[in-house]
């Protein structure tokens, strides 16, 4: 890696429920993506008599760049005689990479891009990898594919924090973070006992910009040198060690770092900025979004929010870093043509004029040559000059070895699966009912969790002859390598009952896990419900919410999702941001396959 400066309990009510038991999109409402934070659609203006251009871009950079779209739009450019009318819709990284890896289907995935941009080159060579794996054309052409914006990866931390550990003057990085984590002491170590132990919030590499990019920088952190990472670097015990102790520090994963900075801003508004997360592995530009008191970098919501109390430090880890480079990638594809490829090649050139790139440092991204503008020049809590060593993305195969690798050590996941059998899951959707869509998603979403990784069933609708007559645990939580087949089993059998008894199953399945709370695993319950509670025993939201809330270090958290039209969406907000997670919007119950997916992505 080069060396430059920053320029250059029964099982899932099966099926008939005899006796005792009569038979015993993507799109997350507090995230949208990778590094790829959204959604920043200001809107098409489109060229009207134009060939109509499509860019699939990283959500976190689409709105400005549909913004310099509709300049272009706007203008007489035309290439051969021809005019194009470009759009730029939002892709997440990771997605994007499977879908085109898969195949594109129009049906399923929209319209077809004539070019990608992803948030990092990392997708492109692993894109390049799983074509040919699949024995499938690729699409990305030959030659130099050049970049449109960039972005360090940092880690951002409560500036506080960040000074206790001697920044802005003192270099930190990867060592210093595994040091404190790993330090029994915590925070008391630095003279603030108030703190609490380290917490660090890091995404999940298979899908994240920023989590591939972290991982990444972990790995060359342990090798205690910045050269090109190798696959020997990957296998050795003392590299791997190292990486599995920065893992355990974790908080949890998920699809985006908008969920652990949406949390922090909460946890902020109420004066308690301090005691959510110590660090999160973030690009440069969520720092900024932060500090303005706009977390999720949408243009929509620029200044509908005060600046926090407390604002974060970027901290350019000392071991090197990785810059997401924004490829635009003209695609090879079978609805490509040469007219639509010399309109993507003159757009590219718009986007890399001066005055685009002005566009982009405006609003805190750095030119496609790393050059930062002033807003990054005149912040009190980043450095201009912050990245000393720029580290090289490794090649493809080493790239998915350090997926497949963090599939290992990563920290382990202890869930509950918390499924709502109410009347209206029978209910008709695509052809199906919800419930035989929610079936098939889980059964296939269980694949994300690894052998060691700790899983149990509830399911919980009114009138069950269960002692509680409101939940049955249909699996107890166990290694999920000796009940998976329990698991899928007891999905498979499932029917749809009575009624939403909403709070008192989340409370009673939050009660049995925090009993048995274990932190050296990432404890959660995942709900999935279609419906508003219907349990006048248990009304009490508010004080659902409070206990929720009063969990402080031994917080488990409530990751929901709201399934089907019918489904109380602000109310599982309101539940999942108490414990410190996120809700999950599939009001769309054909989106529950990826929904289930982003879900598990935080474990």
């Amino acid at each position: 890696m080069a060396e430059t400066t920053t320029r250059s309990k029964a099982p899932l009510i099966a099926a008939a429920v005899i006796g005792v038991l009569a038979i015993g999109g993507i799109r997350a409402c507090a995230t949208m993506g990778d590094g790829d934070e959204g959604p920043n659609n200001p809107g098409v203006v489109p060229r009207a008599g134009c060939t109509a251009l499509t860019i699939a871009a990283s959500p976190e950079k689409q709105g400005i760049m549909q913004a310099i779209a509709n300049d272009y739009n706007g203008s007489d450019r035309e290439v051969g005689g021809e005019c194009f009318s470009v759009t730029v819709n939002p892709l997440s990284s990771g997605g994007g990479e499977q879908i085109l890896a898969r195949g594109w289907d129009e049906s399923i995935d929209g319209t077809p891009p004539d070019v990608w941009s992803p948030a990092a080159s990392t997708w492109v060579g692993l894109l390049e990898k799983d074509l040919a794996s699949k024995d499938r054309p690729n699409l990305v052409p030959e030659g130099e594919i050049k970049s449109v914006t960039t972005t360090p990866l940092v880690l951002a931390m409560p500036k506080p924090m960040a000074q206790a550990l001697g920044w802005p003057k003192k270099a930190i990085g990867w060592g210093d973070v595994l040091a404190l984590a790993n330090d029994p002491r915590g925070w008391a170590a630095k003279g603030h006992p108030e703190w609490g132990k380290f917490k660090l919030g890091k995404t999940n590499p298979n899908i994240s910009t920023s989590g591939l990019a972290a991982t990444v920088g972990a790995f060359v952190a342990a090798t205690g040198k910045s050269s090109d990472l190798t696959m020997r670097d990957i296998e050795d015990p003392t590299v791997r060690k190292f990486v599995g102790d920065v893992e355990r520090a974790v908080v949890h994963y998920g699809d985006t770092t908008l969920t652990y900075l949406a949390n922090l801003q909460r946890a902020d508004d109420s004066g308690a900025g301090l005691g959510y997360v110590s660090a999160v592995a973030v690009e440069e530009k969520s720092v900024i979004d932060y500090n303005t008191g706009n977390p999720s970098g949408s243009l929509a919501t620029v200044g509908k929010h005060p600046a926090p109390n407390v604002k974060l430090a970027a901290i350019y880890p000392k071991e090197g870093t990785l810059y997401s480079d924004s490829p635009y990638v003209i695609l090879d594809a079978p609805w490509s043509s040469e007219e639509k490829k010399a309109g993507a090649a003159d757009f590219l050139e718009y986007l890399q004029s001066d005055a685009a790139q002005k566009r982009f440092t405006d609003v805190g991204f750095r030119t496609f040559e790393h050059e930062a503008g002033k807003v990054i020049q005149d912040s009190d809590e980043l450095i201009a000059d912050g990245v000393k060593i720029e580290l090289r993305a490794p090649g493809p195969d080493v790239l998915d070895a350090v997926r497949s690798t963090w599939a290992e050590l990563r920290k382990v996941a202890r869930v509950l699966l918390l499924l709502d059998v109410s009347g209206s899951m029978g209910e008709p959707a695509g052809g199906s009912t919800k419930l035989e869509l929610a079936k098939a998603a889980a059964i296939k979403a269980l694949s994300q969790f690894a052998p060691r990784d700790q899983v149990g069933l509830w399911v919980f609708t009114t009138d069950l002859t269960t002692p509680t007559g409101f939940y049955a645990e249909l699996a107890p939580v166990a290694p999920i390598s000796q009940n998976r087949n329990l698991i899928e089993r007891s999905v498979r059998n499932l029917v749809p009952l009575n009624g939403t008894p909403l709070y008192a199953a989340i409370r009673a399945g939050v009660a049995e896990m925090g009993e048995a709370f274990e932190n050296d695993k990432i404890n959660a319950v995942v709900v999935l419900t279609d419906g508003q509670n219907e349990y006048p025993p248990d009304n009490d939201l508010d004080g659902l919410i409070r206990e929720l809330d009063s969990g402080g270090e031994t917080t488990l958290r409530v990751f929901s999702i709201a399934y089907g039209e019918g489904a109380d969406l602000e109310t599982l907000k309101k539940i999942s941001e108490a414990s410190r997670a996120a809700a999950y919007d599939a009001t769309n119950p054909a989106n529950i396959d990826k929904v289930f997916t982003a879900v598990l992505s935080n474990f």
